[in-house]
């Protein structure tokens, strides 16, 4: 199992829970590009495990670990239930969803709109560390939402939930607005506000902090750290994996053993592919995830057509990966 400081260690650099993305198939293959990043599922809503018995959308592979699985919810005993399962499957941490501000997420009021009432997100923490035994529980959030005051909700919402139990964070550091902006907007639009951030592992010193929103490189992934305990990047990490990745274990962790190449985790991919596509599963649902892996190189452009055209025809293999790869040359000149 594994331990609390190695799931802090390893939340240096967290690859985010992403709606569509962060699926077991993304996991794995981001895996293969750092062995000490921490990986989130996509948010799995606690009726969908306990009310559903949708249990499928806890599946992972073993490789994935360090990883954790992000809940949806804001009933104490669901979620407690929820987190239950997640504990017996064997993630190494159960984070509730304190910032998502979708529609779905609003009508069954969890995600963002949890920012309104700090009090309920304690309980609900309270009820899921009862019921994680020793795994850590954690929140996502945001800033504030709507009119709130950031510099007045935020540090009141981390006492109030540090109150319950909870020591570690990630925050988004955006509002979201509820009203008037979709989810994309909400991503992209509403400032950030690093400095608040910053100024919150001031004024918290015992929290594990991390920072979310707008990150794109190692390189202020680095600075962030001179000041947070953490850096969780999202799109980044999913459109251009290599920059974000590849070199993560060695800049990010220490670790003086040499990494993979893109050309080699592509490679790598080849046997979890066949044994997923043995299992009946469609190429295209693998391969979607691997598209930005050369981003910004020559034959990224082809690479990404012959996937894109021939991943989701009946019978794409392997073979169809290795063509696609033969297009991007394996060492680019230096400039």
């Amino acid at each position: 199992m594994t331990t609390h400081s190695t799931i802090r260690q390893a939340a240096r650099l967290s690859v985010a829970p992403m709606m569509d993305w962060s699926d077991r198939h993304c996991r794995y293959f981001h895996r293969l590009m750092s062995r000490h990043a921490l990986l989130y599922t996509e948010m799995v809503t606690a009726p969908a495990l306990v009310r559903g018995g949708a249990l499928h959308l806890l599946d992972y592979n073993a490789e994935e670990h360090p990883v954790a699985v992000q809940l949806g919810g804001s009933d104490p005993k669901e979620l407690a239930a929820a987190t239950k399962l997640c504990v017996e499957r064997g993630y190494d941490e159960v984070n509730l969803n304190v910032g998502c501000p979708s529609d779905r997420v609003q009508s069954g009021t969890f995600g963002a709109v949890l920012m309104r009432n700090p009090g309920l997100v304690a309980d609900c923490m309270a009820a899921m560390k009862d019921a994680a035994q020793d795994i850590e529980v954690t929140v996502k959030c945001r800033i504030g939402v709507d009119e709130q005051e950031p510099e007045e909700v935020l540090p009141d919402f981390l006492e109030t939930v540090q109150a319950a139990g909870v020591n570690r964070f990630t925050i988004h550091a955006r509002k979201a607005w509820l009203q008037g902006l979709s989810p994309k907007e909400n991503r992209d639009i509403p400032p950030l506000d690093y400095p608040l951030v910053h100024r919150m592992k001031e004024a918290f010193p015992d929290l594990h902090l991390s920072i979310n929103g707008g990150i794109t490189t190692l390189e202020e992934t680095r600075a962030h750290l001179d000041v947070m305990d953490g850096v969780m990047i999202g799109r980044a990490a999913y459109h251009d994996p290599a920059t974000v990745l590849l070199d993560a274990d060695q800049q990010i962790f220490g670790d003086t053993t040499p990494g993979r190449s893109a050309h080699e985790v592509v490679e790598a991919m080849y046997p979890y592919i066949e044994a997923r596509l043995a299992e009946g599963l469609r190429l295209h649902s693998i391969t979607r995830h691997m598209l930005g892996i050369f981003t910004g190189r020559p034959g990224a452009r082809k690479w990404r057509r012959i996937l894109s055209e021939g991943a989701p025809k009946p019978g794409a293999g392997v073979a169809l990966v290795a063509e696609a790869l033969s297009s991007v040359p394996e060492h680019v000149p230096a400039d």
